[in-house]
């Protein structure tokens, strides 16, 4: 009987028989099927297993009542992996209540003929239910990933329940990274639903929370910031491995060649990282998972009956169904007489959001030749010129066009105190003079940035582009350099100061020398010259109503009254707002809150 906390008890099941999870998906290490018992003045059971561990599971749940009756059984999510067994237990336990929301229980009258009107506890959202201690908390997860789908909050233990939230494949006695299949789980079964999921972490972030119990997959437990940090770039579309996935289909290696010789091509050029998965061998939800995760996809296959390759139209279809935005596309593309895969790929693509597609594309006619090896050269060349530029080595250091992508924009600054990196976002940058070139930048003395600029002098002048996610701002913007690591998980690129070039989500860098500070009250104008100027894209500069009308969310307040925070949108439902609450995401004070009219 393994214990999550002294009052909670795991009941769960492994399974090694399963060798397709929800028929397609393949899961080597099988699968983890989770229960959990609390144990208190009133006992609650959480979720039922798989209809194939009927005997097993109701074993591990009296070993874990300890000849005691168990007063509920909470439903969070209907699947069957979780829900089998409802019927089966009430059958041994006739006298238990089952908790669940409207949804819940019509869910079960369509799987079992029968919406147990006599044992039934129907919750709304944030319903509370005492167990004694342990206070109970129903939070709705619509859509996380079915309708009726909540979680669970246990106040006493500061244990969330999170449904298929956090889940991962395998079984839990199979010893592996939580990273990999953790995504690969999120992207081929909720990744379609990120808004869902950004809605339930930012109800998470008002709780406090020291341990996740899911559905699937191992107890997280604290410091869950790696987990909830991957979760949130996940249910964003951020990116989280910097490089590039080259995914193609090749039928008489010919496409195959032209892919090994781009390899070739982007190592010697900087890349951080090169993917390649061969779509008719590979797992196909690992394939759609990582074009998730890298920044950059090249998508390389045969004209085939005027369309493309079987295994390259699956991949496409598995891209567009979860949502897949927030990157940068290239097409090679392979036709003897008529090729025609680059538009079509294009034309699988228009449902996705915010791609950017390359401007080179390689078109092979059979086989490679001196003009598509020429068309290899500039596709590399365009995918590269962001790795070449942050490279120690960098060919230019000296290019002052780098000074064009400077504008009424934003920018993360970025410094040293000497023993860790440090940035934060301004919006004030601008070119003072010329001959030699000098800029004036603007940073609000209440940041700790500020207060290493005065101490050190220099300073780089990263310029976001308009592909920028919210998860920069969230990340140099929310929070305080003296508390948090900015850079914590992150692969910095430096320039020849020593500071921090952004890796990704920049068009120019540019590294300063203070030469003057003038005190305007609440800022500090300083006023620099150029040591370094580094251009790293063509695409253009985030301007402040740009990241207004485009990157910050939009607050949810429809049929809600309270307070709006007018830096990231977090409600807070009250009539009156504190006035020393600070805001649980981005730490403003009540000075940047509104009332919901």
């Amino acid at each position: 009987m393994k214990k999550i906390t002294d009052s909670i008890v795991y009941a769960g099941v492994n399974d090694h028989q399963v060798d397709l999870f929800e028929g397609h998906y393949h899961v080597p290490h099988g699968m983890a099927y989770n229960s959990y018992v609390i144990l208190d003045d009133k006992i609650a059971v959480m979720d039922s297993v798989d209809i194939n561990f009927t005997h097993e599971w109701l074993d591990h749940v009296a070993e874990a009542l300890d000849g005691r009756q168990p007063d509920y059984l909470i439903v969070q999510h209907m699947e069957p992996d979780h829900s089998a067994n409802i019927a089966n237990f009430l059958k041994v336990y006739p006298d238990t209540t089952v908790v669940g929301n409207m949804k819940t229980f019509n869910m079960l009258e369509a799987f079992f003929g029968e919406n147990f009107t006599d044992k039934r506890l129907v919750v709304n959202n944030m319903d509370t239910l005492s167990l004694g201690k342990h206070e109970l908390t129903f939070v709705f997860a619509p859509m996380v990933h079915w309708p009726e789908v909540m979680v669970t909050y246990d106040a006493y233990d500061k244990v969330l329940f999170s449904a298929d939230a956090f889940g991962k494949f395998g079984a839990l006695d199979v010893d592996e990274p939580w990273d990999e299949e953790a995504r690969r789980y999120y992207i081929g079964i909720v990744g379609k639903y990120g808004m869902q999921a950004q809605a339930l972490l930012k109800k998470a972030a008002t709780l406090d929370i020291q341990k996740i119990c899911a559905l699937h997959g191992p107890i997280l437990e604290a410091p869950l910031d790696h987990y909830l940090d991957l979760y949130n770039k996940w249910s964003t579309y951020d990116v989280c491995q910097e490089g590039i996935l080259i995914a193609y289909t090749s039928v008489y290696g010919h496409t195959k060649a032209a892919v090994e010789e781009l390899v070739k091509l982007l190592n010697e050029r900087k890349t951080p990282s090169v993917k390649v998965m061969d779509l008719a061998r590979c797992d196909m939800a690992e394939a759609i998972s990582q074009a998730f995760n890298y920044g950059k996809v090249v998508l390389a296959t045969t004209t085939y009956n005027t369309d493309c390759f079987p295994y390259m139209r699956e991949f496409l279809d598995g891209l567009v169904e979860r949502n897949f935005q927030n990157r940068t596309v290239a097409f090679i593309e392979n036709g003897s007489w008529a090729p025609m895969a680059a538009k079509v790929m294009k034309g699988k693509l228009e449902k996705c959001k915010k791609l950017d597609y390359c401007e080179n594309t390689v078109t092979i006619k059979s086989a490679l030749n001196e003009t598509s090896r020429k068309q290899l050269v500039a596709l590399a060349d365009e995918l590269t010129t962001e790795y070449v530029g942050t490279s120690s080595d960098a060919p230019n250091k000296n290019d002052m066009t780098a000074l064009f992508k400077l504008g009424y924009g934003l920018y993360v600054v970025t410094t040293n105190d000497g023993t860790r990196d440090n940035g934060c976002i301004v919006n004030t940058v601008s070119q003072v003079a010329e001959n030699p070139s000098r800029l004036a930048v603007c940073v609000n003395k209440k940041n700790y940035t500020d207060h290493i600029i005065e101490k050190t002098g220099k300073l780089n002048v990263n310029c976001l582009s308009v592909d920028a996610p919210f998860s920069v701002f969230e990340r140099y913007g929310f929070q305080s350099g003296r508390s948090a690591d900015k850079f914590a998980g992150i692969n910095v690129k430096r320039s020849d100061n020593g500071l921090v070039i952004l890796p990704q989500y920049i068009n120019a860098v540019m590294s300063l020398k203070v030469e003057q500070t003038v005190d305007l009250g609440t800022h500090h104008m300083y006023i620099c010259t150029i040591s370094e100027a580094r251009v790293l894209s063509n695409h253009e500069t985030m301007t402040y109503s740009f990241y207004q009308a485009n990157v910050k969310p939009k607050p949810q307040t429809e049929g809600k009254k309270g307070w709006v925070c007018t830096v990231c949108g977090y409600v807070y439902e009250g009539e009156e707002l504190p006035d020393d609450f600070i805001c649980p995401l981005c730490k403003h004070g009540a000075s940047d809150f509104v009332r919901i009219e």
